[in-house]
């Protein structure tokens, strides 16, 4: 009897254990089925979009939007070097001063009337301050806002300093300021807008601002030259650059900054970028030889200032066509551009207008070169957004379409820069007295030289 009891006490005590497994497995099993159903119901998380701002291309465009800002600074020097001595402050903060305002006037009001919404003439001024910008500008998707608004804020700052090489030595400094800031509203901001902003002409080719640099300062520059008339005495004395060192460092300051002006357009780090580079380079070297071939011909002698003079002629003209000519393109837009930009000079003498610094003869001849020129070499081998020229397609259209915004931009440009001539003249006064330019534009309106003599 006590052996059977013994047994079904030890089967009572395994039976408990066997209901103990069971229910802790039946139990897991529950949670696993009540969890499931959870588990299946929670919404699944969108991945995140992807960015379309490419590092890579906001890089570049921020480095090119400052080789492009030092090329202001490097045209004070090229211009400082060729006046004279007691001119060469004034000069130089003329380009400096102009860093400083058109910076300012750009994020004010300049750059929604230039790229902002608007008609077909100018953008509004919905972006004023640079308010409801947006994140990104539809013509560089790839970079911020701000960085495609800073590039093109350093086009503007150079452009009106291009102008002061053909009044250098005899224009108030408070003409120069004001002349200067209405010029960049009424004249550079609609001209960019026609061309970049989708106005009237966005249909031409101008990669980096052959019309809308050169051309627009090159005929306001002469236009000035012409109101304002020549120097006091003019052709009696002379008037020979000063320092070529100055012009020399200047030229290879330019130089190296119009890498950001003319490859920084492509708006990104990629093939088209490199071509711009490329042709770049390529048309400023073959003028710089062209031009000293020309001056020995001429005058049995190559100079410093005839070679420096000749790379920046080269570097107008392959500015609106180096995203759409290839190498060889680039080399005949080079070695035409000098010709024709010593011809203008020639002209010049001959005619005896006072383009102090040749403005025209560089900016305003080269850039309508470069202008017809694009019309002419460009093919959608290296730019598929672009169009096929008159060498690649057989025939004009494209030419034509260039003609005509370069005349347009012309036109404009010396209508509007007469009306401003008359205003400012009238107003603050635009043009130094004799006295003051015979004392020279550091000591008159800065009170300052830029030389100095400590003689004791």
């Amino acid at each position: 009897m006590k052996a059977l009891q013994r047994f079904f006490e030890v089967l009572k005590k395994k039976s408990v254990l066997t209901l103990m497994a069971g229910f802790s497995f039946l139990t897991a099993v529950s949670a696993m089925a009540q969890t499931a159903p959870v588990a299946a119901a929670t919404p699944v998380t969108a991945a995140p979009a992807v960015s379309p701002i490419s590092a890579g291309d906001t890089a570049w465009v921020l480095v090119s939007a400052a080789l492009v800002m030092l090329m202001t600074p490097g045209l004070a020097f090229f211009y400082g070097g060729m006046v004279r001595r007691k001119n060469v402050l004034a000069t130089i903060m003329q380009s400096f001063f102009l860093v400083a305002l058109i910076s300012v006037q750009w994020v004010i009001w300049g750059y929604s009337v230039a790229f902002g919404p608007g008609n077909d003439f100018a953008g509004g001024f919905s972006w004023m301050m640079l308010n409801n910008i947006g994140a990104i500008n539809p013509a560089a998707p790839t970079i911020p806002h701000y960085a495609f608004m800073i590039f093109q804020a350093m086009f503007a700052v150079i452009t009106p300093a291009l102008i002061t090489g053909a009044y250098a030595e005899r224009v108030s400094f408070k003409g120069f300021v004001v002349f200067s800031l209405l010029w960049a509203a009424v004249v550079y901001d609609p001209i960019a807008h026609w061309v970049w902003g989708g106005g009237y002409f966005k249909d031409a080719l101008d990669f980096a601002g052959g019309t809308v640099v050169h051309m627009s300062s090159g005929y306001s520059a002469l236009t000035l030259a012409l109101l304002l008339g020549t120097r006091k005495n003019f052709k009696k004395e002379s008037m020979v650059p000063h320092n070529l060192t100055l012009v020399l460092l200047g030229a290879g300051l330019l130089w190296f900054g119009w890498f950001g002006f003319n490859a920084g357009s492509a708006l990104s780090a990629n093939e088209l970028a490199c071509n711009a580079f490329v042709t770049t380079n390529t048309a400023a070297a073959m003028a710089a030889l062209i031009w000293c071939l020309i001056e020995f011909l001429h005058h049995g002698k190559a100079t410093s200032l005839g070679a420096a003079s000749g790379a920046v002629a080269g570097l107008v003209a392959i500015t609106p066509a180096c995203g759409y000519v290839n190498v060889g393109g680039a080399l005949w837009i080079g070695a035409l551009v000098s010709v024709f930009c010593y011809m203008a000079i020639q002209i010049k003498v001959q005619m005896g207008y006072d383009d102090s610094l040749d403005a025209f003869g560089v900016h305003g001849v080269g850039g309508t070169w470069g202008a017809i020129a694009t019309g002419i070499w460009a093919t959608k081998a290296v730019n598929a957004a672009g169009a096929d020229g008159w060498i690649a397609s057989g025939h004009f259209t494209q030419v034509l379409i260039q003609l005509k915004t370069a005349g347009a931009t012309a036109l404009y440009s010396v209508v509007v820069t007469v009306i401003l001539y008359f205003i400012v003249s009238k107003t603050v006064g635009f043009r130094v007295d004799a006295k003051s330019e015979e004392l020279g534009l550091d000591l008159s309106q800065h009170g300052e030289e830029g030389y100095s003599q400590n003689l004791g």
